[in-house]
């Protein structure tokens, strides 16, 4: 019987761009935030000339560069990526604990994110981005009904990907559990939130959860939470876009 002959392994063709290992992110921000992330591991960089000087020389210290033009870059990329003249061939950034991301107490409130099943990349990644602008201490989502990471998420995170610590974690409840043992109070954002955030959130450190861009905060996660709270919004609308539900709280947290 005469045997199949085997395909050549694909290798990695640094002037076609593909197949390469892991993931691409693009856009100035996400890219010079990895680059400067001793955490994440990178492969290839190749950027317009005007994107090499905007990167800078710190980010651009970590990895040899490839000049090319937009056209290049955009042919390396999914169709409608919005790179800005740069992508970056790098690993996911490891898994981390909940322990090895939260930091002990600096003089001021520590505000712990948890993410419970927002699935949308868009809106993970504005939340972190916002994570990032009001000083969030750790970011919590779930191994498994969380965004997986890719360039779509990076570039809305503008960054943040790779400047919050984030923690991943099995079982959301659990973890609530153990935020409550440190002395967290643990509040879940909703519609039907028992107070107004101001009056579920005195002083201390705070656990703010938020649940999914349809069905909001689940049951059994609830539960473990010390009380709801919700945004006074005018009853001409329903709700907000989860992503801008955690800006307001969280500008109400530091404020």
């Amino acid at each position: 019987m005469a045997h199949e002959k085997r395909k050549p392994k694909p290798h990695w063709n640094h002037r076609q761009g593909a197949p390469a290992p892991g993931l691409w992110l693009y856009g100035i921000h996400a890219v010079r935030a990895a680059l400067e992330n001793p955490r994440r591991k990178v492969h290839r960089l190749v950027a317009t000339e005007r994107a090499v000087e905007e990167l800078g020389k710190k980010a651009l210290g970590r990895v040899r560069h490839e000049v090319a033009t937009p056209d290049a870059i955009s042919k390396m990329l999914p169709p409608g990526s919005v790179h800005q003249g740069v992508a970056l061939n790098c690993e996911k950034l490891p898994d981390r604990a909940l322990d090895d991301v939260l930091g002990p107490a600096k003089g001021r409130r520590r505000i712990v994110l948890v993410l419970d099943q927002i699935t949308d990349p868009h809106n993970a990644g504005a939340i972190l981005r916002s994570a990032s602008a009001f000083g969030v201490d750790a970011v919590v989502v779930q191994d498994r009904h969380a965004p997986p990471e890719s360039g779509v998420l990076a570039k809305a995170a503008s960054g943040a990907l790779d400047t919050v610590p984030i923690a991943t974690v099995v079982n959301i409840a659990r973890t609530l559990e153990q935020l409550g043992e440190l002395e967290f109070w643990r509040v879940a954002l909703a519609g039907d939130g028992d107070q107004s955030l101001p009056e579920a959130v005195s002083t201390g450190d705070v656990a703010l959860v938020l649940g999914s861009e349809g069905s909001g905060v689940r049951r059994l996660v609830r539960e473990r939470c010390d009380t709801s709270a919700s945004i006074p919004i005018e009853s001409s609308m329903e709700s907000l876009n989860v992503s801008n539900a955690a800006a307001v709280a969280l500008y109400e947290l530091r404020r």
